[in-house]
């Protein structure tokens, strides 16, 4: 009879017990988590990463330990680095932010670290796809809007400029009325869905932030590139001619006026 009248005892010890390792725990997560936000404030990355995977592992629940983790992995990828190390912390680095998207599926943050990650390392479709769900979450991030339509130039760029290495010419940036009509039937197929893509997000960034220079600069260049695709219309040709000037001014001008703006502002006053 003494035994089972002394296991209630026992049990409320052990569950006393547990509740003082859980306890401890947390507090030695919060410690590694400050230590952690320490190293990666002086750069140190690698430390950083120590301590913020020690938090982790003492208590999962800690709120932004795994964010901080995946950020920090995130510091250490190396753009345009295609090596096995390289290509392992980004890896790391998204695969904690989708943890954290797990956790909270509406995480623009997250979304957009993943995004950037997949740019970093050349996988510029799924950066795009990324940027598509962040717009899907806040359809009003003019930023995500206008990386996908800087995204869809960058490309087309590139698949303009070797089209006309490929036939023994350069990029006049007047639409090159002299590629041969099979070669920019081609480029239209390649191009065609990538300017039209990249335009109708550029121009949606400007919506949402009219005073948004970066993305009518990538605008004008874009108007560049779909005048490439206009093969021998050349009233098209012009019309797309015309837009590059139209934006390229206004990118001027706004720029401009965003500066005077920012040096007018003196420790967060605006001098008037």
């Amino acid at each position: 009879m003494n035994r089972f009248v002394r296991f209630p005892v026992m049990a409320t010890a052990t569950i006393s017990l547990l509740v003082l390792m859980t306890g401890c725990q947390k507090l030695r997560a919060r410690d590694q988590l400050n230590k952690g936000v320490q190293a990666y404030k002086s750069a140190k990355y690698e430390e950083a990463i120590n301590h913020f995977q020690q938090a982790v592992n003492d208590d999962p629940t800690l709120p932004m330990a795994k964010s901080y983790l995946a950020t920090a992995y995130a510091n250490m990828v190396v753009p345009d680095l295609q090596t096995p190390d390289n290509l392992k912390n980004a890896k790391l680095a998204m695969d904690g932010f989708q943890q954290v998207l797990n956790e909270d599926p509406k995480d623009v943050n997250s979304m957009k670290n993943i995004a950037s990650l997949y740019f970093n390392i050349g996988k510029y479709d799924d950066a795009k796809t990324w940027q598509k769900k962040v717009l899907d979450a806040d359809p009003q991030d003019a930023e995500a809007a206008y990386t996908i339509g800087s995204i869809d130039w960058r490309l087309a760029y590139r698949q303009a400029v070797q089209a006309l290495k490929d036939v023994g010419m350069q990029d006049d940036g007047q639409g090159n009325v002299k590629m041969p009509k099979k070669a920019c039937q081609d480029l239209i197929t390649k191009n065609g869905p990538l300017v039209d893509e990249g335009l109708q997000y550029l121009h949606k960034a400007v919506e949402i932030r009219p005073n948004y220079d970066d993305a009518m600069a990538y605008l004008q260049l874009t108007y560049r590139r779909k005048a490439d695709l206009e093969c021998g219309n050349d009233d098209a040709r012009k019309a797309d001619m015309a837009q590059v000037d139209e934006w390229r001014e206004k990118a001027m001008n706004t720029r401009k006026a965003n500066e005077e703006k920012k040096n007018s502002q003196v420790n967060g006053v605006v001098m008037k």
